[in-house]
């Protein structure tokens, strides 16, 4: 009699077990699939920057730009050096330029930040 008990018990256990077993399998594929979802996201978005400078960076070989800002940013450098007259120069210069309306200042941002690298650029204006 105990062993008529038994048999359907433990299958009852095992069927038990086996669901139990299943599920976390089931909640450890979804975990897995979803942890490579997300790699795949962040391994595109490095894959996609990546291209977009290097692109940026071909449209610039024959161009002028960053060489212009060089000199544009010189200017105030060597004028400081000149004298009283090249400092005042300068400095009335920043304080013009500090009363521009604020979209023309981040206009300014954006094109250095064009002309020599967003990221870099990002870095730099992220430390303020």
């Amino acid at each position: 009699m105990i062993q008529a008990l038994i048999g359907p018990i433990t299958s009852l256990a095992g069927t038990w077990l086996n669901g139990k077993v299943e599920t976390k399998a089931a909640e450890t594929k979804a975990k897995v699939a979803k942890a490579e979802a997300e790699a795949q996201i962040m391994l595109s978005r490095a894959t996609s920057e990546a291209d977009w400078e290097k692109i940026m960076a071909q449209g610039s070989q024959n161009s002028w730009k960053d060489e212009w800002l060089t000199i544009l940013f010189s200017i105030p450098l060597i004028l400081v050096f000149v004298g009283d007259w090249g400092r005042e120069i300068v400095s009335n210069g920043f304080v013009a330029l500090e009363s521009m309306p604020e979209w023309y200042q981040y206009t300014l941002g954006v094109i250095v930040a064009a002309s020599f690298g967003v990221r870099s650029a990002t870095r730099f204006f992220g430390k303020k």
